[in-house]
């Protein structure tokens, strides 16, 4: 039958189309309105929701600072062993009610139209932000947070074995879990940094940001903790008594770790339990001759100070394991005693821990507290005794009261939990260092804050480091500012800046002779206050040195070595009351990184900024907020 073709109109074909589409958009219709109120039921459900999540993030937050608040508040003077009980009590209810809110949070966060809406281009990225923000919060209280409770509850209501100081075993028990809680702090930060930077909605931004800075800032506690847990055992006499030098730094003289080497004392620990030894002045080491080998290199950077054989010279690195190798080989010429290990201390650090044990008095009576334990130290013991002898005998009365305080408040459960985070604090800071004898123990201790090490790493670093060379003790008047300048990328590196100024602002009168007498003997004129420093400054590894100023007129530096670091050393005189500008333009390495900055401990704290970094060639881990060390 052969094939006929219809040849239909134009209107007839419209007219068939016109049905097609009437007949589907009856049918679509339902659909469409199925979707819309879909749509608008996600919206509010996010919406209802996320604003229950948010009382419950700002719960699980009072909470938080409710906790921290028990753990580090001083005990009441009329405190009972019931009390401390109590105490333990309320720390663990308030960190499962902590829990609880961030868990409900997250659950809130989760489920169909969360996960839709967070992944909406753009439009989903504040909700992403939040949803992150909810399950790194929980992670933190759910599973971190109950083991670092437990920890120091445990740490702290219990004595050692024989009554010690600290419990080993239970810090010993606490390794494992405290490592774990290390690798989830660790696995939050990670994710909270891969949330959206910036979005729509600013005030969620911050958010971001703050949970960033504080995951930046937790992530390296935990860590030291699990390190401590897994380290402290040992140092401390787990295994059999250790024996330690300790040396108490004066900043008043600046040397590079911080202060000159004063006093000193013997620490033994055995199974927990410390006791403090045979204290000693720093006269008493001026006529020992150590026997160490610390290299070509540190020859080459100090040799002609003769820091080796030196005592008020031997810490002028800002590597703190070459001091402690010489005051550990000059207690063996003194005492024929060989040591375990090297702790230094200055009294910042006994002013953060008196905070946490209370006040104590020395045996003429003077009261050592927190709020004065820093100025009798570094500025009013020499007004009270001007004869040398009688302040160095004072100053090693405060030495022994501040560390027999110390020592009592540790055996009382109920200061136990401020002591121990006052001690964390001391140590991450860099207020108090360790060196160990025992490679395997060094190696570890080098790669945390508390061993007061000088990196041998390419990373960008900036350090500003001060030696007094004049003797005096005006550097407890001294203002130190540094600021880090990136320049512009070049093909053969990253241009920087560095910019040091340095402020002598002692009174013009009225200060003893001892604090502004001057052994250096200058052969040009000085006034009294005049002031005196051997300026140094640590750049990153490879930098190269293109200029330098001081108050803006050319200046010859010596350049040397330490680590890998290329360190350029002035010798700068700063009048009293005047300032001194140090300007340095090198050219480093190309990095989009932001240097670790050193942080010598002085009386007056370093004020360092470091402005933005450019983006430059040569370096894929991406822009870094500035360290410090």
């Amino acid at each position: 039958m052969p094939w006929t073709i219809h040849k239909l109109s134009d209107s007839t074909v419209l007219s068939h189309l016109t049905g097609l589409v009437r007949r589907n958009h009856r049918r679509t219709r339902p659909l469409m309105w199925a979707a819309a109120w879909l749509l608008l039921a996600g919206s509010g459900w996010v919406l209802v929701t996320g604003l229950y999540a948010r009382s419950e993030l700002l719960a699980a937050q009072h909470d938080l600072g409710t906790l921290r608040n028990t753990v580090t508040a001083p005990p009441s003077p009329v405190s009972t062993a019931g009390d401390a009980t109590d105490r333990g009590a309320d720390t663990e209810a308030t960190a499962r009610s902590a829990a609880a809110h961030a868990a409900r949070a997250h659950r809130l966060t989760t489920g169909p139209a969360w996960y839709v809406a967070a992944h909406l281009p753009r439009l989903g990225d504040p909700l992403e932000t939040v949803r992150g923000t909810a399950k790194a919060i929980d992670r933190l209280t759910g599973e971190v947070l109950p083991t670092v409770v437990r920890t120091v509850g445990n740490l702290t209501n219990e004595a050692g074995a024989g009554g010690g100081h600290l419990n080993l075993s239970e810090l010993r028990r606490a390794a494992p879990p405290l490592e774990q809680a290390s690798h989830q702090v660790a696995a939050a930060r990670r994710e909270a940094r891969r949330l959206p930077r910036r979005t729509w909605l600013p005030s969620v931004d911050r958010v971001r940001d703050q949970l960033v800075s504080r995951l930046d800032r937790l992530a390296p506690a935990v860590e030291d903790a699990a390190t401590g847990a897994r380290l402290l055992p040992l140092m401390l006499g787990a295994d059999g008594p250790r024996r330690y030098f300790v040396v108490f730094q004066n900043p008043a003289e600046s040397r590079g770790t911080g202060g000159m080497p004063g006093a000193h004392a013997t620490l033994t620990a055995d199974r927990g339990k410390f006791a403090l030894t045979q204290f000693g002045h720093d006269t008493e080491m001026l006529d020992v001759t150590p026997k160490v080998d610390l290299g070509a290199e540190f020859a080459a950077m100090y040799g002609h100070n003769k820091v080796v054989d030196t005592w008020p010279n031997s810490n002028m690195s800002p590597h703190f394991p070459y001091a402690a190798r010489i005051w550990s080989a000059t207690w063996l010429g003194k005492s024929r005693e060989r040591v375990d290990g090297v702790l230094s201390v200055d009294p910042g650090a006994l002013a953060r821990l008196l905070a946490a044990s209370g006040p104590t008095r020395t045996t003429t009576g003077t009261v050592v507290d927190a709020d004065n334990v820093v100025d009798l130290s570094e500025r009013t013991n020499y007004m009270t005794y001007p004869d040398p002898h009688e302040r160095k005998a004072f100053l090693l009365d405060v030495a022994r009261a501040a560390a027999g305080r110390l020592l009592t408040a540790a055996e009382d459960p109920q200061r136990r939990p401020a002591l121990l985070l006052g001690l964390y604090e001391v140590l991450s800071n860099g207020q108090m260092t360790a060196w160990s004898a025992r490679p395997n123990e060094q190696r570890e201790l080098e790669s945390r804050p508390v061993g007061g090490s000088l990196p041998n790493s390419p990373e960008p670093y900036a350090g500003l480091v001060v030696n007094n060379a004049a003797g005096t003790k005006l550097d407890y008047y001294l203002d130190r500012t540094l600021d880090w300048y990136p320049g512009r990328c070049t093909a053969t590196g990253r241009e920087v800046t560095a910019k040091a100024v340095l402020a002598n602002r002692a009174p013009s009168f009225g200060l003893p002779t001892y604090v502004t007498d001057r052994l250096d003997k200058p052969l040009y004129v000085t006034r009294v206050g005049d002031n005196r420093l051997l300026v140094s400054y640590y750049a990153t590894a490879g930098a190269k040195l293109l200029k330098a100023t001081v108050d803006g007129q050319p200046a010859l530096l010596t350049p040397g070595i330490e680590r890998g670091h290329p360190v350029y050393t002035l010798d700068v005189e700063v009048p009293a009351g005047s300032n001194r500008t140090v300007t340095l333009h090198l050219l480093e390495p190309p990095s989009d990184r932001a240097p670790t900055v050193l942080n010598q401990r002085l009386p007056r704290p370093l004020r360092a900024t470091v402005h933005p970094s450019s983006v430059c060639t040569g370096d894929s881990s991406g822009p870094d907020r500035g360290r410090t060390r």
